[in-house]
């Protein structure tokens, strides 16, 4: 799936990295703590979370995701955007919740590792 099919199925909003929307992403995994990302997550291109502070941008850094989907309409702080933006980090944004959102991109096809 690609990424701007993720921004399709959440009506989620490009909040940067507009230029890598046609990017492939084959997992995801939603989690609002980070600690459990780092601890439990492997192979995810895409997180969904509802935390928004600059370790998020960190960790999906560190665990090479290629996007951050905010759920519940949460919006990062300027330096989050510039953090993503130098890492080439998609960050969307989406009025639905964390579940709702794992769900749509389960049903249509996206998976964990």
């Amino acid at each position: 799936m690609k990424i701007s099919q993720v921004q399709s199925l959440l009506n989620a909003t490009v909040l940067c990295g507009e230029e890598h929307l046609e990017t492939e992403v084959h997992s995801a995994c939603g989690s609002d703590m980070m600690s459990d990302v780092l601890a439990y997550v492997k192979n995810q291109a895409v997180l969904l979370t509802g935390l928004v502070n600059p370790q998020v941008i960190k960790t999906a850094e560190m665990m090479d995701m290629r996007c951050i989907v905010f759920v519940r309409n949460k919006k990062p702080s300027p330096q989050m955007l510039e953090m993503a933006d130098d890492v080439g980090i998609t960050l969307l944004a989406t009025a639905e919740t964390l579940f709702t959102a794992c769900g749509v991109l389960y049903d249509n096809g996206l998976r964990g590792s």
